[in-house]
């Protein structure tokens, strides 16, 4: 579709995926395009959120939005880090969300944009994030935010607060591991350090830049965020630096486990190559032995004799007995 300037003549761009009228009072109304077209600061925040893989919501956001060139291109870039700017009172904030959608991998983690100037919220991603259909639900049941600031923290804080049970499986998962390090194969426990470590570094690889970003934001001279909003996201930050924390003691645990997974692999290896070598050293003579007496010249001992074969076995199991004792005075096995 072509987008065209006024107000009556801009139609809604395809990957809207809501618009949305904060009531003020937990609640919201859902905006024909219309109606965002005609929304002015005097109203109640507006939230709009895009799919940015949409031609026309990316062509909204460049052209329509009325937002800066740095703005538009964090909102529709495909790769971003968690990252906070600001320009007066206009906040862009990049976040990263624990992937939780059926069939997907935690550590790959799922971007959320949005900028706000403290009245209009504009927000975009490529997946969806079960955080933001939480926000959804309290704002139908009107227990939800009422203004930008608050929709804003309430997001990052369901972001965070969906961390906890990610966070809390992985310490369920090293601690069955650890339970298990000797009862189960070496290489079945291998792989489920491996995909855990893995798991790990994925996630803390985006926390620890939002952790900063998150430290950022409340310092950032906002007119909008007053004090006790700048008290909550102190909490949500430090919430933060206790699951990147976590993350850190699972991930030194899983290397303990490794470590200790190897050692005892070694040290298998090595029991049985001293199994084999004690054997290799009580019949390598017992081979001399035997192959000495079986070269055929003459003079051999024996050779007319009906009992010189007991009699050289005879001989054998003595001086396997004796190397045996020899061995076990020596204490080396």
């Amino acid at each position: 579709m072509i987008f065209e300037e006024g107000e009556n003549l801009v139609q809604e761009p395809k990957g809207l995926i809501h618009a949305l009228l904060l009531d003020g009072n937990g609640g919201a109304s859902k905006l024909r395009w219309r109606d965002v077209c005609r929304w002015d600061a005097g109203q109640e925040c507006l939230w709009l959120h895009f799919d940015y893989t949409e031609p026309e919501s990316r062509q909204w956001v460049q052209k329509h939005s009325g937002l800066n060139e740095v703005a538009v291109d964090s909102l529709l870039c495909d790769e971003s880090r968690p990252n906070v700017f600001r320009s007066g009172d206009d906040l862009l904030i990049v976040l990263r969300g624990v992937n939780l959608n059926p069939g997907s991998n935690p550590e790959d983690m799922v971007s959320l944009r949005v900028w706000t100037d403290g009245k209009r919220v504009v927000s975009t991603r490529m997946r969806n994030l079960l955080s933001t259909g939480d926000l959804l639900a309290s704002l139908n049941d009107n227990s939800g935010p009422n203004n930008a600031a608050s929709l804003l923290i309430e997001w990052i804080d369901r972001i965070v607060r969906r961390m906890s049970d990610t966070v809390d499986n992985f310490e369920d998962e090293l601690l069955a591991i650890e339970d298990k390090l000797f009862a189960s194969e070496p290489k079945d426990m291998r792989n489920l350090l491996l995909q855990l470590r893995k798991q790990s570094i994925g996630i803390r690889r985006y926390l620890a830049p939002q952790r900063e970003a998150l430290n950022r934001l409340i310092g950032e001279p906002l007119s909008w965020l007053n004090e006790l909003s700048r008290l909550r996201l102190r909490g949500i930050a430090d919430r933060q630096i206790r699951h990147i924390e976590d993350i850190d003691e699972v991930r030194e645990r899983a290397a303990m486990v490794q470590e200790e997974l190897s050692n005892s692999i070694s040290e298998q290896m090595n029991r049985k190559a001293y199994v084999l070598t004690i054997v290799a050293a009580i019949f390598l003579p017992l081979g001399f032995f035997t192959g000495l007496m079986g070269i055929n010249v003459g003079g051999m001992p024996g050779v007319e004799s009906a009992d010189a074969f007991w009699i050289v076995v005879a001989m054998c199991v003595g001086l396997t007995g004796v190397l045996g004792g020899l061995f076990y005075w020596k204490k080396w096995f």
